[in-house]
Order: C-alpha cells, then structure tokens, then sequence
C-alpha cells in the first residue's frame, strides 16, 4: 500500500543511500489488518494483543505414564519394601467420569489425564513392577492386549513428593494473561500456542504479495539453450527467494524482452495480485533501458507524485534505482539495476525493509555491528568497490569475496555480510574498522 507520494528531485541530484530509503519508507504503509485461519497467519505480524480465555492446562494433570496415589501410602518404599496397592482403574487422557483414590489405593494414569480426586501424586511407571510382579517395569502393556493391567495389585518402589509428576491447573498462563502482543511475528510455537487456548482465527497484517520480474532480451531460463550473447536469468530467482525470505509471499514472473509495451502490458496484467512490484534490469542510460523507457511517463494527473522517478544514487554497485507508484491503486514499484550483484544489494538494502514495513513491523532493517576488515591489501575505488559492498562475515572480522568483475553470482553466494563503506572512502585499509550489515 503507497500513500505518501514520493518526493521528486531534479534529475542531477544524486541521491544518498539514506535519503532514498527514507523516501521509500516514507512512501509505503503497512497493509490494512484482516482476521485469517491460524495456518493462513503464519508468518503475519499480530496487530493487538491476544489473551488467555482459559488456564493452560485447565486442569491438574499428570506429566508421567504411571500411578496416582496418596502420599502416605508410598512413604518409605523401597525395592526391598515395596508399597503394595490396589489398582482401581485407568485414567487416560481425555476422561471424563473420574476414579476416586482412596487409602491403600492407586490409579493407572497416562500422561495428560486428570489427576483423579483423592490422589497427590505420581509415581512413573518405571517406578513399579507395572502390575506384573516381576520387579521394575519399563513400560505398560497395551490396555487392548491386556486390560487386566487396570486391577490387580501394584508394587510401589520409591516414595513421591506431594504432587510430583503433577503439570498444575495454570502452570503455564492463567485466564485473563497476556499470550501474545501485538506486533508479534506468528511462527510455529505461536501458532501452537494460539491454537492451545482455543483461538481458530487472528486479526494480522498479511503477508505482502510481491511480484518480481527481470528484463532483457538475453535472458534464458534455467533448463533452457543458450543462443549467441545470451545468459541464463538469475535475478528473477535471487529476488524472489529474497522477498520469500523477508516474509512476503513473492510470486517470479521471470524474463520479459527489451520492449516497452510487452513490459507496461505485464506489469499491468500483474498489479490484481501485487502490493509491491520489483523490476531488475533496463534502469541505467542506455539505449535499450526498457524499464526507464516503459516507466518514466506513467504519472497518473490526478494524483500529484505518482509515478515512477528514475535517482542516481552515491552507491555502488547499484547507483541507478527507481521508485515510485504504478496502477489505479498506486501499488509501489521499485525499479533496481540488472547486474545480479548491484540487484541483490539493492534489494537488501530497500526492498527488504519496504516488504517489512507492508508486514507492520517495526525494526525492518538487518543487524549491524562492528568488524575488522581483513584483506591482503587496502580495497580502493572504484575497482574494488563490489568488495566494499559484500563480505563473509566471522568472529568479528570481515572479509571480502570476490573482485569487480560485472557477474559474481559464486561470490555473491559466498556472502553473508554487506561492508558499509563511507561514500566518500577512497581506500579501505586491512584492519580498518567498518560497518556490517549481517544477512544471516
């Protein structure tokens, strides 16, 4: 969702990293809260808080495969003396009718049953002959293969604390506690949690559904031939897993030819299911630049703003960029370069906080720290300058993968750390100290 138009600059101002980024924050909004099926949530960001209708577990329960008895009736037992009670019935998980246990007497109890009226604790199975009179048992038989294990007499080898191998009525949230806040990322455990305290739906911001396309008449798809000054298209894939990464539910469009209505007719055809559109490719100054081409004029004159401005930025790789908004419902577009390392380092550093600001969150960038760098020798610019960009991150240090060469998709699959350089740097020296952002 774009609200906010972005702000314009004449075309030889030259764009700072963070002024651009701040305009695209500027620019995007969270997507409107919707109330989803809890499988259909994962992944989304709560947008209010969730409490605990009823007490997890509602009832006092055994955490053991065992006995429940009374306390005094297992003090002193030992293996020589054991405590000999009478089994008066099972209690499994899920019964409603409970047994009552008296003096002298013991339930046979599966784990998360009730603990029946009468009994303290539970003593584990492993703690009895299990029914059998041959000493320690390691386990029950099956009650369908022997359901005289219900009655009968058991032997007791250790005593139990009051309310041992007891899970108590609230021991893990009460009624009326917080069980998640809003802001919360939904994985697995919340998931699991929501569903134990009986919640089927929850209100969250969805995930954003981005579209990812590459341009460029050179490009093949995997599995396919390459002709005569072709190359396989690996942008569309790199930015699509990305966005998949950052939570948004990213859909690969893949390749279309350097032509400006083929490009403006797919675009078009793909905003019914976009909340953000990212090009790669056809953004620079040539002849052939497609997307600077089918873009620059797509102002809508109603509303002041929209569009799509094509920036030179002080960065590289990734100098030239685009942004703006496309499409009756001004869906943001960000237009990044085709070199697959300018492209994915663009993506980190804009488009991965754009997908999270559509999710509602609100710490949307990578973490940052501090690190030695380590080099053979001092990176200069501009040669070295994609080192400067990308780096294997260690032990505190950093070091640089791969050189200035235009297609470093191995080197690019060796980073896990971009080296923040200082725009006006010259050299970076081995040992400097620099910033990092760490991509996982």
């Amino acid at each position: 969702m774009s609200t906010a138009a972005p702000r314009t600059a004449g075309p030889d101002h030259l764009w700072s990293v963070d002024e651009h980024l701040d305009d695209i924050l500027a620019t995007v909004r969270p997507l409107e809260p919707i109330e989803l099926h809890l499988l259909d949530a994962q992944g989304c960001v709560l947008v209010e808080d969730v409490t605990v209708p009823v007490s997890l577990p509602p009832f006092d329960n055994s955490s053991m495969d065992g006995y429940a008895v009374r306390v005094a009736d297992v003090a002193g037992a030992s293996e020589q003396y054991p405590a000999a009670l009478e089994v008066v019935g099972d209690v499994a998980a899920g019964a409603a009718g409970l047994l009552h246990v008296g003096p002298g007497q013991a339930a046979r109890i599966m784990t998360g049953a009730p603990l029946p009226p009468g009994a303290e604790t539970v003593v584990p199975v492993e703690w009895t002959d299990g029914g059998l009179g041959e000493g320690p048992a390691t386990g029950m038989r099956a009650r369908s293969l022997a359901p005289e294990g219900a009655t009968g007499q058991v032997h007791v080898y250790r005593p139990a604390e009051a309310r041992a191998h007891v899970r108590a009525e609230g021991s893990d949230v009460r009624a009326g506690e917080r069980a998640l806040a809003a802001g919360t990322v939904l994985g697995p455990p919340q998931i699991s949690l929501l569903a134990a305290i009986g919640r089927g739906t929850v209100r969250v911001r969805p995930r954003p559904r981005v579209v990812v396309l590459s341009t460029g008449s050179e490009l093949v798809q995997p599995d396919g031939e390459l002709g005569p000054g072709q190359i396989y298209d690996s942008n569309s894939f790199a930015l699509t897993a990305a966005a998949r990464d950052a939570g948004a539910i990213a859909y690969r469009v893949g390749a279309v030819a350097d032509d400006a209505t083929t490009l403006r007719d797919t675009i078009e055809d793909q905003l019914v299911r976009a909340d953000l559109m990212v090009t790669t490719g056809g953004v620079s100054v040539g002849a052939y630049d497609v997307v600077k081409e089918a873009l620059s004029s797509t102002a809508d004159e109603d509303e002041p703003g929209s569009g799509v401005e094509f920036r030179k930025l002080a960065m590289q790789p990734g100098k030239p960029q685009g942004f703006g908004s496309i499409g009756p419902d001004h869906t943001p577009l960000l237009a990044l370069p085709g070199n697959p390392v300018s492209s994915y380092v663009s993506f980190e550093l804009f488009v991965r906080p754009a997908i999270r600001t559509l999710m509602g969150l609100t710490d949307v960038h990578r973490p940052r720290t501090r690190a030695k760098l380590t080099a053979e020798r001092a990176l200069t610019s501009p040669k070295d300058r994609r080192q400067f960009l990308r780096g294997r991150y260690a032990d505190g240090t950093v070091t640089p993968v791969g050189g200035a060469g235009s297609h470093l998709v191995a080197a690019l699959a060796q980073a896990n750390a971009l080296i923040v350089v200082p725009e006006d740097a010259e050299s970076v020296a081995p040992g400097t100290e620099v910033e990092v952002v760490l991509l996982g």
